[in-house]
This record gives structure tokens, sequence and C-alpha cells, in this order.
């Protein structure tokens, strides 16, 4: 057996699994290949009978060969603790993931990352802003971390891709099931401007308790967290709350103080936490060899578009971060139904509006 698989064989020891102290202690006794190498008996000596014994009874060599042919097909490379190429910023936090899958590329650029993560079911502003600040970062050379959930974080891969920046989405299960399954198609661009990463075994299903020890690898591999909107008991706040025991800054978008989707992240900036409005609030603190590594973003993101056709252009002062409806764009506007139809797809085909549901529009 190639020893590197005896890494992922060692995770799906059942009396092992997930516990990332568990999988530690036994990395103190020796390598994973050493431990399957070792009788029973003198393991017993070190660990206890029982794990020793559940260690002893797995197959490593057949679960190590049938992980690596999933990864194959999933076109995965393995990355494990002793590995040069893993990640450095989660290498050094206690008791990192001792193995990672990976589709795409890890890149020793992504060393500068910032996290973003937020609601699952965001407002518009939330979209919104959650695109901006991931643009105007990538435009700049940071990489964009974040967990390819709904909401939030697919907004930021979105607005990381369309600025022609790199991206990591940390999954909660294996990198062959992607989740949610309507991410697919962001996942493919993904892996090609980035990197899919999990540090699941292949084949593992995103279960809940798998989300709180991905949202520690997404603290874990940014220089910080950037929240944008987060109810009280959101999923970003656990994301908020690794970043600073690790260490790392955290940061959040303030939010309308009536909204739900604002308490988290408003409480957070009460707590400490910088206030940002826009990617220079995330890197004025950052260390000079850090700002050094900025490069000058070639244009801003609402300046970059060429202009807008003359007749389609006539509508974007009826459009902005809120929802209007095309019945209002109509009235406002005094075109014709056809004509605003049509100047509507033109826009949004542009990159200048998003239609929602109900036949709403947000200018981007």
């Amino acid at each position: 057996m190639d020893e590197r698989w005896s890494w992922v064989a060692l995770a799906l020891v059942p009396a092992v699994g997930w516990n990332a102290r568990r999988y530690h202690e036994l990395l103190a006794v020796g390598s994973p290949a050493e431990l399957f190498r070792t009788s029973r008996r003198v393991l017993a000596s070190r660990v206890g009978d029982d794990l020793a014994r559940a260690v002893a009874e797995c197959d490593a060599a057949a679960t190590g060969a049938r992980q690596r042919v999933a990864a194959e097909r999933a076109e995965a490379r393995l990355v494990t603790l002793a590995d040069a190429d893993y990640p450095p910023g989660l290498r050094h936090v206690p008791m990192p993931p001792p193995f990672l899958f990976v589709c795409g590329r890890l890149e020793r650029e992504d060393a500068l990352a910032v996290a973003i993560v937020g609601s699952r079911r965001p407002t518009t502003y939330g979209l919104a802003t959650a695109e901006r600040l991931a643009g105007e970062l990538a435009a700049r050379g940071v990489t964009v971390v974040s967990g390819l959930a709904r909401g939030v974080d697919s907004a930021a891969h979105r607005g990381t891709l369309a600025a022609g920046g790199r991206t990591v989405a940390v999954l909660g299960s294996g990198v062959d099931i992607v989740y949610p399954p309507e991410n697919a198609a962001l996942a493919r661009r993904i892996v090609g401007a980035g990197a899919l990463v999990s540090q699941f075994p292949m084949g593992t299903r995103p279960l809940p308790h798998h989300f709180p020890l991905r949202n520690r690898v997404i603290a874990g591999l940014g220089a910080g967290t950037v929240v944008v909107e987060a109810g009280e008991k959101s999923g970003a706040l656990i994301t908020a709350r690794f970043a600073a025991e690790l260490g790392r800054e955290v940061y959040a978008v303030p939010g309308n103080v009536s909204s739900d989707l604002s308490h988290g992240t408003n409480r957070l900036i009460q707590e400490g936490a910088k206030l940002v409005h826009d990617w220079r609030d995330v890197v004025d603190e950052w260390p000079p060899e850090w700002r050094r590594a900025l490069r000058p973003a070639a244009a801003d993101p609402a300046t970059a578009l060429p202009p807008a056709t003359a007749g389609a252009g006539r509508l974007l002062p009826f459009l902005g971060e809120e929802p209007v409806a095309i019945d209002a764009v109509i009235a406002g506007s005094g075109l014709p139904a056809g004509e605003v139809a049509a100047s509507l797809m033109a826009l949004e085909l542009e990159g200048r509006v998003r239609q929602l549901p109900g036949q709403r529009y947000v200018r981007c």
C-alpha cells in the first residue's frame, strides 16, 4: 500500500473518525503507516486495548486503495500533514486536519487569504455586499475562502470569479459530493480558478456535525474572517469564533438594526470585530509585508464594465440594491413594456443587473 493513503485509512477506523484529538494522540505514537504495522500488544501499551484493537482490525490496504480509486475518479489529490504543500496557515493551528483532499490547485499565493462567510438566506444587500467585497479583494490578489453554502458563501465565490481571482471552497462533505447540489456548476468554476478542499474522506455525506469542523478549516485558511449578515445562531458566527481563537482577525459588515440577519454581525462589532465597509477596512491594519503583496486593481469592478447600450442604459437610474419589480421600472421609465423587458435582459447579459424571483431586478 502507498503509505500516504494510510492517513485516510486511519480516519476511517470507527474508534478514530473525526476526533482530531484522538487522531493526533495516535500521531504522537507514530505515523499512520507505522501504527498499522505495529502489533496490537505493543500498540495497546501506548494507546489502550480498545483503540489498539480497532486499529489492528482495520484493513488499511483495502481501505486506502478504495479511497485512492475514488480520488482518481474525482481528479482529487491527497495532501497530508507530512507533505510540504500542506497549507501553511492551516498547518499552524492546534490539531490541524491530518489530511486534505483537493480538487484544483492550492498555490503559495493562497497564504494571503480572507474568509467571507454569512447567512444562507441573506437579503439582497447581503448578497451584493459579499460579491462586492470578494471582488474588491480578489482584484488585489487576495484569495477568498468560503464554504460553498447557499447565500453569502456562494456570492463570495461568484464575486471572486467575476474579478478573475482565486477562491477556495471548503466542503462539509467529500470533494466528490458537492453540497448544495445546485452549486455543482459553481464548484466546477471554482476548480478552474482555485480549489475545492475537504478534510473528509471520499464519499463522505454532508452531515450536520461536519459543518462546524468545516468552519474551523475556513477560519484556519484565512488571515481573517469577514462576516456578512448572520443571525444570532448562524454558523458564520462559529467560523468567526474559531478565527478569534486562532488569533486571526475578525471583521463584520454592519447591518440594519431592525433586521434579524444583522444581530450577529452587529454584536460582533460590539465585541471588538472590525467594522467593514470595503476592502480597505480589511487590509488597513495588515503587516507591511502583507500590504506590499497586494497588487493594484486594474479597475474598479463597477467601472470596468463597458458602457451600457443606449436603450438599456436609460433603465439603470431606476434600479438599485433593493429589488424593483419590472412593473415599477416600466412605470418609472415610461417606456413600452416590451422595450423594458428586452433592455433588462441586455443589462443582465452585460452583468449589470440580476433578475430575482417574481420578475424583480437589482443593480449589480
